[in-house]
């Protein structure tokens, strides 16, 4: 399903232009929609040139059969050349119905837009335009390699596809990624239209297969197959031929098909390979389209991203005054948009590869999780697209009347929670000895004031040694209690309604540390303690202190830290307890087999690595009341090779699930100090998604969710039960609020306190506009 994604309308192409005199040979590598537009445009921008593409396989040879284009696109076409715009459009099958067929349902969703037309019939428009304007267009010519290219001519366009070869010759400079994911698909048609973009879902003997299907010719539709490799293997399509593939195909999509066969063009088995590259170009050469990024099929991008990947080129070497410039300003322009495509792209991937996780889902639930599945259509849009659809969503999610899905009460045993966002555990790094004072009254007592259902308190230590830094808060004395107490009782007091939770800690090797702002995990320059942690291995090696393992004393004893941090706790007035085994402290140390080398019970396989964690959980459970609920924060992975991974969350998820954990607080990384995380929106929620479809316990979701939508979406589509923000609150502590007003919701979910009511819709500004004329006087 194709997303829109703001194109470049490049002003360069809308007239000859001759940009660098210096580039005047061109050759093109591959007589794709990409190359044979890059070939167009640079032809048109100036008619002098000489341009050549080589494309290996006949003029009426192609593979796959129709492409998506957005709107976005489209209109950048129109502007860079009206005769490909207008010999496109005439051509285009136009639709804006979604269907997903799910056991038996059908759902459908409106307000989509899309338009599609036949690959060969898109080359055979781009071959008539570059015959036009003068290219040499070669047939049956593979290319020379692109270093002899480059010896005759000023620019070298590899648009030779996802097994580039130019880039592969390359490599040391481009720098090539290349992930082989692990679901197996195959590119079929039909010779009819459907006549929406159809999703099926067939649970077979054999495992969960999915289709997607859409038109793209008043007779004609591509239509996918996908699963994942051991159900393509159990089906026996590994050892059919493309011909019994494809009977076998319709035969599972019946249905959809209405019992008419599909047929293949040299058609085979493929797993989508995710391609990126450090630099798109390398002397006079560049990458576009599939040679330099790939992005996975089910969010329609492929020929979208290679045809503005042209634009972006012709305008740059329009633009810039000489190519190295040119080739700069292109990769500078691309990479962000690609880089925001692949990352929804991998979404959407991982979200088909996950599919048997949620076909039990409710019906409804299970449409608007795959419609939102990239990230790109969210809550706020599909209702603007469809309010009808997602109307009968909220309704099946439990929605009040006119209450958004954020503001749905949520119980976890005797806590009612009035809504679902919850202030994400945030170390302040403020006290001294331990002892919490007006800094966190203020601090958690405005963001409770701010409307959040739940407010956590930053990682609270139960020990001195257990700190972080000199400035973590604790709760080793009753003194720290009490002054906790005086925080509680003020939430309480005054947000009614609102709860507050605790997190207990404790630092591990991660320990004796500077504050944040003085050096992030960098030791005390005096004053150090000593550290302990699973095993004897430092953070940062040659760096941080080495900690010492624990042996059966220390263990005891730590775990009896915690069990009095928790009773004193429970004594402060906390409604929930959170257990910290994430991000490289102590008990997440036991978890991660890069940081528990042990050799004892405590270590080894995953069953010893949880041994102590739990036994901390269960001896904490005993003595926090029995009504309020406890939770359990992990890193559900590590962001680094032999670390904890997703099929290790589940695990651990599902461990601390059976002795008695009422949610999961998924999280990652900061476990290693070499770990590379994937940063992007959202980008730890897939995680959460996973557990908590896999394990059915509650979860709570974190990672970059920044705006209420993203809320909503997460929530509404079975990802979370909870949403835990941290910087968004730091920004301002009544976004809860501020997200109601801007719902125009004013429920209980979200009741303003008494003394802030007047604040509850944003104040006058003085007026900009002046008096409409009354009279015109020719």
């Amino acid at each position: 399903m194709p997303a829109p994604e703001a194109t470049r309308s490049p002003d360069a192409a809308t007239a000859p232009h001759r940009g660098p005199s210096s580039v005047r040979r061109i050759a093109v590598i591959g007589g794709g929609p990409g190359g044979l537009y890059a070939a167009a445009l640079l032809k048109r921008l100036d008619p002098d040139r000489t341009v050549t593409v080589f494309e290996r396989n006949a003029q009426d040879d192609t593979f796959g059969f129709g492409v998506v284009l957005s709107d976005e696109t489209l209109g950048s076409i129109e502007h860079a050349d009206p005769e490909v715009y207008r010999a496109v459009s005439r051509e285009f099958v136009r639709w804006d119905t979604i269907d997903i067929v799910h056991r038996g349902r059908t759902h459908t969703s409106g307000g989509h837009g899309f338009a599609a037309l036949g690959r060969r019939r898109l080359l055979e428009i781009l071959h008539e335009r570059c015959a036009g304007l003068g290219v040499d267009l070669r047939f049956r010519a593979p290319a020379p390699p692109a270093a002899e290219l480059a010896a005759h001519h000023d620019l070298v366009i590899a648009a030779d596809g996802v097994h580039s070869a130019t880039r592969a010759a390359h490599a040391d400079s481009f720098g090539p990624g290349v992930t082989e994911h692990r679901n197996r698909y195959i590119w079929l048609a039909a010779d009819f239209a459907l006549d929406a973009f159809r999703f099926e879902i067939a649970e077979t003997p054999y495992g969960v297969m999915q289709l997607h299907g859409y038109p793209y010719a008043a007779d004609a539709s591509t239509v996918i197959v996908e699963m994942r490799e051991e159900v393509w293997r159990a089906a026996g399509l590994d050892t059919c031929d493309p011909a019994e593939s494809t009977a076998r195909c319709a035969k599972f999509f019946t249905e959809a098909l209405d019992g008419r066969p599909l047929r293949g063009n040299r058609s085979s088995w493929l797993a989508f390979r995710t391609v990126t590259n450090s630099r798109w170009s390398h002397g006079n050469t560049v990458l576009i389209g599939d040679a330099a990024h790939t992005a996975h099929f089910s969010i329609g991008s492929g020929t979208k991203l290679a045809v503005e990947d042209a634009l972006a080129l012709a305008a740059c070497v329009g633009e810039q005054p000489d190519l190295p410039a040119a080739l700069a300003a292109y990769e500078a322009e691309r990479r962000p948009v690609v880089a925001s495509t692949q990352r929804a792209a991998a979404a959407s991937l991982r979200w088909f590869e996950e599919l048997a996780g949620y076909v039990d889902q409710p019906p409804r639930r299970f449409a608007f999780n795959l419609l939102t599945r990239s990230r790109r259509v969210t809550h706020d849009n599909l209702r603007l697209r469809d309010a009808s659809f997602t109307a009968a969503v909220e309704e099946e999610f439990g929605c009040p009347p006119g209450t958004p899905p954020m503001f749905t009460p949520l119980r976890l045993r005797g806590l009612e929670l009035r809504n679902r966002v919850v202030v994400s555990p945030m170390d302040m790094y403020s006290a001294v000895d331990g002892m919490p004072a007006d800094f966190h009254l203020v601090h958690l007592g405005a963001r409770a004031l701010g409307g959040a259902g739940l407010t956590m308190t930053e990682m609270v230590c139960v020990s001195p040694e257990g700190r972080i830094t000199p400035g973590c808060t604790g709760l080793w004395n009753d003194e720290q209690a009490a002054a906790w107490r005086r925080i509680t009782d003020f939430v309480h007091a005054s947000a009614p309604g609102a709860a507050i939770g605790v997190q207990l800690g404790h630092s591990g090797r991660k320990g004796s540390t500077k504050l944040m702002w003085e050096g992030i995990d960098q030791p005390l320059e005096s004053g150090n303690w000593p550290l302990t942690a699973a095993s004897p291995l430092p953070y940062e090696p040659g760096v941080s202190q080495v900690p010492a393992e624990l042996d059966r004393t220390g263990l005891d004893t730590v775990r009896e830290q915690f069990v009095a941090a928790a009773r004193r706790a429970a004594a402060s007035g906390f409604d929930l307890l959170e257990l910290h085994c994430a991000h490289g402290y102590l008990l997440s140390g036991f978890l991660s087999p890069l940081t528990n080398r042990r050799t004892d019970a405590y270590g080894g396989a995953s069953a010893g690595r949880l041994r102590f964690p739990l036994e901390v959980f269960d001896a904490v459970r005993e003595v926090w009341p029995r009504g309020r609920p406890m939770t359990v924060r992990i890193s559900a992975t590590d962001w680094a090779e032999g670390g904890t991974d997703a099929e290790d969350a589940v695990t651990i998820a599902r461990a601390f699930a059976d002795h008695g954990a009422d949610a999961i607080d998924v999280s990652t990384g900061q476990v290693v100090a070499d770990e590379r995380p994937e940063y992007g929106r959202s980008y730890q929620t897939p995680y959460a998604d996973r557990i908590r479809n896999t394990v059915d316990v509650p979860v709570i979701a974190v990672g970059a969710i920044s705006s209420w939508d993203d809320v909503n979406s997460l929530l509404l589509a079975g990802r979370a039960d909870l949403c835990a923000l941290a910087r968004p609150h730091l920004f301002d502590p009544h976004w809860t609020l501020h997200a109601a007003a801007d719902q125009g919701y004013t429920g209980p979910g979200a009741p303003w306190p008494l003394p802030y009511g007047a604040g509850s819709r944003p104040p006058p500004t003085g007026r900009t506009d002046g008096p409409k004329p009354r009279l015109t006087l020719g």
